[in-house]
């Protein structure tokens, strides 16, 4: 019965996509939403990771469709795979993905954790494909708020090899860190060295932050040797990552390996890194070096279409506690009176701009354009709905 409601979903799945590609201006999602079914799917807040890793928007749409498309079929399908695992029944592939995407609740996501568990003790020795499971149930934990059993799942001994890809890993840091679970970012990052699980950049930057956010002996030393070993390596080391290590480093008081690691950043461009060394200025008591710096990040009036240095309060009140008396005094509150005239100085904390949402990459309208067709046929492409 689970096979067959699977097939004849699929094949409709071809079928609306291929509709989708010729009349888009009919909108794939109208009409389809049921009353309740998306309100779990918003409000997920993300600090460090950008919507092109995360892809819960696109994750929550295919969801629509599949569920609109097993409407009116007979029985439910989640309680019929229930069943099936209760018999010991062979989980097709297509199966779990259909599954995975009608979670809809908590107790749908039992079954879920039971339903890729149950999958993976059958097909260990299996190569699964280009399909990768991991991301999908992730995604699934992000949207239904389940960090927890993203973690516990993900750290499970006996799921090793089934969550075989950073991309796993990084969301459900991601949710760990949005919480607050530091702690058990470090289970998932022991968890990804333990199974050889490569750190891409995503990973440095979340691991950087963990340790930014843990901000004890030990989390600094393990942030210094994570890129250390990572510059040993060859790896491209995020500025992101650099800035939450320096960031680390000041809160540490060890100010040297602070402007060593600052040196390394190759663009230190960005507003978090003109606060840094604002900051690096200031603590390292450099003080003719810190008035030279804010003066110099004064931007007139006439070029208001110019982007402005903007600094953090918290940044300008440590400065001017630094300095004390005398002409240096006098020519700092003279920079910082013309600063917060500017609109140059922020409320924003350098914690808050630390832990922020990337806007993501932003693909020219040209290539979009190219990627609709496809390189062999010319013809419009396919979306594979029941992807990654």
């Amino acid at each position: 019965m689970v096979q067959s409601i699977c097939t004849m979903a699929l094949a409709r799945i071809g079928k609306l996509c291929r509709s989708s590609v010729h009349e888009p201006s009919k909108g794939l999602f109208s009409g389809v939403l049921q009353p309740g079914w998306i309100e779990c799917c918003t409000g997920a807040k993300r600090h460090l990771l950008s919507e092109d890793v995360i892809r819960l928007q696109e994750f929550q749409n295919k969801k629509l469709a599949v569920s609109h498309l097993v409407t009116g079929v007979k029985g439910n399908y989640i309680e019929l795979f229930n069943q099936k695992l209760q018999r010991n029944d062979l989980i097709l592939r297509d199966e779990l993905k259909l599954l995975l995407h009608l979670c809809q609740s908590a107790d749908d996501m039992v079954i879920a954790r039971d339903a890729i568990s149950r999958y993976h003790a059958e097909n260990r020795n299996l190569m699964f494909g280009d399909f990768k499971f991991g991301p999908l149930f992730v995604r699934l934990c992000y949207e239904q708020g389940m960090e927890n059993l993203a973690a516990d799942t993900i750290t499970d001994k006996s799921m090793s090899g089934f969550f075989n890809d950073a991309t796993s890993f990084n969301i459900t840091l991601d949710m760990l860190f949005t919480k607050g679970y530091y702690e058990n970012c470090l289970e998932v990052l022991t968890t990804m060295r333990t199974q050889r699980v490569p750190f891409n950049k995503d990973t440095l930057m979340l691991a950087s932050g963990t340790f930014y956010k843990l901000n004890t002996a030990e989390s600094y030393r393990m942030c210094t040797a994570m890129i250390e070993d990572g510059q040993t390596k060859g790896k491209n080391i995020p500025r992101h990552a650099f800035c939450f290590a320096v960031a680390l480093a000041l809160r540490q008081n060890d100010i040297e390996k602070a402007q060593s690691l600052f040196s390394q950043i190759m663009s230190p461009d960005c507003r978090i890194c003109q606060n840094l060394k604002a900051m690096i200025l200031a603590m390292s008591g450099e003080v003719t070096d810190a008035i030279s710096f804010l003066s110099a990040a004064l931007t007139p009036k006439s070029f208001s279409f110019v982007k402005k240095p903007e600094f953090s309060q918290e940044v300008v009140d440590l400065l001017r506690l630094r300095i004390e008396g005398g002409t240096h005094r006098l020519k700092m509150e003279q920079i910082v009176k013309d600063l917060e005239q500017a609109d140059q100085v922020t409320q924003q904390t350098l914690e808050g701009m630390l832990c922020y949402t990337p806007t993501g990459r932003r693909k020219p309208l040209l290539m979009m354009e190219e990627r609709r067709n496809s390189r062999r046929t010319r013809r419009p492409r396919v979306s594979t709905l029941l992807s990654e």
